[in-house]
């Protein structure tokens, strides 16, 4: 058996955050947190393999996990769903701007709408009312998925993340794995791979909070703002 990156450490981040591997999609489950629900597993997070997932490679988000957590978590929403796909345009023009008003704007943006500073005009006549993406005080009302091998395409250019995760259909984290076996490998490779997708994809870290870069033995995070050692 060849040892790689992916059936070492990836396989290792993944089950330690899932538990064991669940290849079963369990999209089609009904439960309290929507026609897309995901029962936890592991420390809270259930394995996906990017192919389950319901998007394709030029979506940043996951829509269908996006749109079921603004109902789920917006009553205003939760009485005409439809608002959902209002907000969803107001996110992707975001990814769109990363072009033309750079990724920190855009990062700076996202996050206002992720940390609860945006409003809709979505109560009685029109009042602008709080926009929810996740649930900071009960967290048992978000989904959490890890996903690995995530491909996401901009134009000509396309690139895959080793692993992603993904709360209520959204990318916030992005880990690129590298293998133990290699002494000439190490997590340092793993971070210029991900200042590689920053140039030629900035659209998938629009909403991105961190970075990861590890080859098992150590993990080292930044943001796209300031990098970070812990």
């Amino acid at each position: 058996m060849t040892f790689t990156e992916s059936n070492t450490v990836e396989a290792y981040l993944r089950d330690l955050l899932s538990g064991a591997r669940a290849d079963a999609n369990p999209l089609n489950l009904q439960d309290a947190r929507g026609s897309y629900g995901i029962a936890a597993k592991g420390t809270g997070w259930t394995y996906l393999p990017a192919a389950a997932l319901p998007r394709q490679p030029q979506e940043v988000f996951v829509e269908p996990l996006v749109r079921d957590a603004l109902i789920r978590l917006n009553p205003e929403i939760a009485a005409q769903p439809e608002r959902a796909d209002e907000v969803l345009y107001k996110l992707r023009a975001i990814v769109l701007s990363v072009r033309s008003d750079g990724l920190i704007r855009a990062n700076e943006e996202l996050t206002a709408w992720l940390r609860g500073e945006r409003s809709m005009p979505f109560g009685p006549d029109g009042e602008h009312v709080t926009v929810r993406l996740v649930d900071f005080e009960d967290l048992s009302r978000n989904q959490y998925v890890v996903t690995t091998q995530y491909s996401f395409r901009a134009g000509p250019a396309e690139r895959r993340a080793d692993m992603i995760l993904l709360v209520n259909g959204l990318p916030l984290v992005l880990i690129e794995a590298k293998t133990p076996t290699r002494p000439s490998v190490s997590w340092v490779d793993g971070a210029i791979q991900v200042q590689e997708y920053e140039r030629f994809v900035p659209e998938l870290f629009a909403c991105n909070l961190f970075s990861v870069a590890t080859e098992g033995k150590e993990l080292r995070f930044g943001s796209i703002h300031m990098p970070v050692q812990l």
